[in-house]
């Protein structure tokens, strides 16, 4: 191999790897001076100063921060802490064909806790308009029985419902992408199948139990609901 070209080589593995470290010593260090959303971040000479390294290497730290959401640049205020957006960089990921088996199944089964522990926060903020619009959305659903598992439009027009009435934005937006992996771990053959279906609590009945019950009847009732799924996680 060229020498010249070995060299680039291992100065570029070198630069990569000690940006990274940057990296996250500028993260402790915003963390030590307890600085908060709005807060501008020193400048690119003194963290170059403070972390000992050339200011090449902060500048790209910085522009790594800056794609993670952590700061943004403000004119004639420099860089500042934000609010970043979490499922930014989680929902470019979330793609079940780039994803192993093991990750999607763990995907698959965070969905199902997910859908059981949101009763108390739905029975906290519902109201009778949104045990109408429910009904109107489970009106023309096929009954629950064991030959009917899952129907993406279902899910999505139903559950969907559920985190909208939760009140919860980051909630609904992790739903939105766990919606789609729990469609395709469904679907391909990761989980075991089953040679008979139990019938399940439909969600009409878990409308009923919104509308009448408590939430620990709600739990039961999406538990119940999410039987057969259950049933092809566990060996």
């Amino acid at each position: 191999m060229n020498l010249a070209l070995l060299k680039n080589e291992m100065k570029s593995i070198d630069t990569s790897s000690l940006v990274d470290k940057v990296e996250d010593s500028l993260v402790e260090l915003l963390k030590e001076r307890k600085l908060s959303v709005g807060d501008v971040i020193p400048k690119e000479i003194e963290l170059a100063e403070t972390l000992g390294v050339s200011r090449t290497v902060i500048r790209e730290a910085l522009t790594r921060l800056r794609m993670l959401g952590l700061i943004e640049s403000k004119k004639k205020k420099g860089s500042v802490i934000t609010s970043p957006d979490l499922f930014i960089m989680m929902g470019k990921s979330m793609n079940p064909h780039i994803l192993d088996q093991d990750t999607l199944k763990e995907i698959f089964e965070i969905r199902l806790v997910l859908e059981i522990g949101m009763a108390d926060l739905l029975f906290h903020r519902i109201t009778k308009e949104h045990i109408v619009e429910l009904r109107k959305i489970v009106a023309d659903e096929p009954p629950a029985t064991q030959y009917h598992l899952f129907n993406i439009e279902h899910e999505i027009a139903f559950h969907g419902k559920l985190y909208e009435i939760t009140g919860n934005e980051t909630l609904k937006k992790f739903q939105k992408m766990l919606l789609p992996v729990f469609d395709y771990v469904h679907n391909s053959g990761l989980l075991k199948k089953q040679p008979l279906l139990k019938t399940f609590v439909s969600h009409k009945e878990l409308v009923d139990i919104l509308d009448n019950g408590t939430p620990e009847e709600f739990r039961n009732g999406m538990r119940n609901h999410l039987e057969n799924h259950f049933a092809r996680i566990f060996e």
